[in-house]
């Protein structure tokens, strides 16, 4: 197939596949149910599948797009341009809190997410989450499985740990390949995030979470006694209450937050 649409060839660096089924679209969209009170933003609206019925329903909507011929497009769009706040940024670096404080109500997010950008975005806006009501993404259906996993199963990694600290994970539905031009060689899937009020277990610091869990994930086939040796020995993963004989798989949040918990500063 050809991968032009709409006079706009999709850029591999920018992982650009295009969202294409209107049935689809319309069940995004639904799932999100925008109201015009909202500050809606949208990360990637490419040719504005999205963005085109979403701008149907809503008086305003701000649009963040890296690709420069594509926010072009946005600016200048026949019917929607007024509607539109075209920020020509990549949103890896973009401060969302600044955004928040403009549109003086916390944003809610949405886009076709760049599979080779969606983790690191998913953090960045993880960090912005007092400004976030909440957050609609499409991605690799692999990742949404692992964004929502529980402990004992194949997915559950460092990504389940980090995502569900952050927010409730909800899985909303699966898109096919043959919704997308040029069509994907994964399955796609929209999940729904929404940032805690307050975090499901108290952590002394993030960061020292996210280092447990990646050193636990990193060794996943090892036993934590051996893969989190730097952090805790047998008789302290012990005396939390948890057996050293586990692999990172077997423990919930709470575990990794007792276990952080545990580390000194230093670490």
């Amino acid at each position: 197939m050809n991968k032009t649409h709409l006079g706009h060839t999709a850029r591999k660096r920018f992982g650009q596949n295009f969202l294409n089924d209107p049935f689809v679209i319309d069940n995004i969209i639904n799932a999100i149910g925008p109201t015009s009170d909202q500050a809606l933003v949208e990360i990637g609206p490419g040719l504005g599948a999205l963005t085109e019925p979403m701008c149907e329903r809503v008086d305003a909507l701000t649009v963040v797009e890296l690709d420069r011929d594509l926010a072009k497009r946005l600016r200048h769009h026949p019917f929607h341009g007024k509607k539109l706040t075209v920020i020509e940024k990549d949103a890896l670096s973009f401060d969302f809190a600044e955004l928040a404080r403009e549109r003086g109500t916390p944003l809610r997010v949405f886009g076709n997410l760049p599979y080779n950008i969606s983790t690191p975005l998913m953090f960045h806006l993880f960090a912005h989450k007092e400004n976030i009501k909440d957050m609609h993404f499409m991605l690799q259906k692999e990742v949404v499985q692992r964004l929502a996993a529980s402990p004992g199963s194949k997915q559950f990694g460092k990504l389940s740990v980090m995502a569900q600290y952050y927010c409730q994970v909800i899985p909303v539905l699966t898109v096919p390949p043959g919704a997308f031009i040029p069509p994907p060689k994964v399955e796609s899937a929209v999940v729904k995030l929404v940032p805690h009020a307050t975090p499901p277990v108290q952590v002394s610091k993030v960061a020292t979470l996210e280092k447990v869990a990646a050193a636990a994930f990193n060794q996943r086939r090892k036993t934590i006694r051996n893969s989190l040796s730097a952090f805790a020995d047998a008789e302290t993963l012990e005396s939390l209450g948890i057996k050293p004989t586990l692999r990172a798989e077997n423990l919930s949040l709470s575990d990794f937050a007792r276990i952080a918990n545990s580390v000194k500063e230093e670490q």
